[in-house]
């Protein structure tokens, strides 16, 4: 049985503007129209879920989509660095965010490591393929995730070692779309909407 899973990065908002960790801020206005403007052209889906962030529900509300809140696919926790940005945290703790880009298994800032991270993400995956969530029906999944969730599912479906994790770029507004059974996986990257 084939499984369908489709990631959609969410449209832009002031953190992802300023190189921030997300703060739980909402859509930006450009962000929110474009996403508008994207809805119905996605294809049906069985399963429609949702990273649990204030800028995916918007996304998957502005697409026309009516997801479900997925928590084992929450947000990388970034720890104290919440609301800060990239700079602020490399000017006050540049060892800290040195150790954190090279190492998939530090968590300096206190939330979750990439490891863990990729951990969980590729444990949703696999168990979507095994049994989409108690059918035999190989039916598609949406999900609206947060860029870093994109990046877990892509390393894992690849087999890619942890650090390639930092070297994939998700821009907003696209699709991730995954097809395979659990252990193998294709992929098709960058689609915008």
């Amino acid at each position: 049985m084939t499984s369908r899973v489709m990631l959609i990065s969410p449209a832009v908002s002031a953190a992802l503007r300023e190189a921030r960790f997300d703060d739980g801020c909402p859509l930006d206005p450009a962000g929110l129209r474009l996403a508008r403007a994207a809805a119905g052209t996605l294809p049906a889906a069985r399963r429609v879920r949702s990273s649990p962030t204030a800028r995916c529900r918007e996304t998957a509300g502005a697409l026309g989509l009516d997801a479900l809140d997925a928590p084992e696919l929450a947000a990388l926790d970034p720890g104290r660095w919440r609301g800060s940005t990239l700079a602020e945290v490399g000017a006050a703790e540049p060892e800290a965010l040195a150790r954190w880009l090279a190492d998939p298994e530090a968590a300096p800032h206190g939330g979750e490591s990439v490891d863990a991270l990729c951990a969980r993400v590729g444990a949703w995956l696999e168990s979507i393929a095994e049994n989409p969530e108690g059918t035999s029906d190989p039916a598609r999944t949406i999900a609206v995730v947060e860029p870093e969730i994109a990046r877990a599912a892509l390393v894992h479906a690849l087999g890619a070692p942890r650090p390639a994790f930092w070297r994939t770029d998700v821009p907003p507004l696209t699709a991730v779309e995954l097809s395979g059974r659990a252990g193998r996986w294709n992929v098709r990257m960058g689609r915008p909407l």
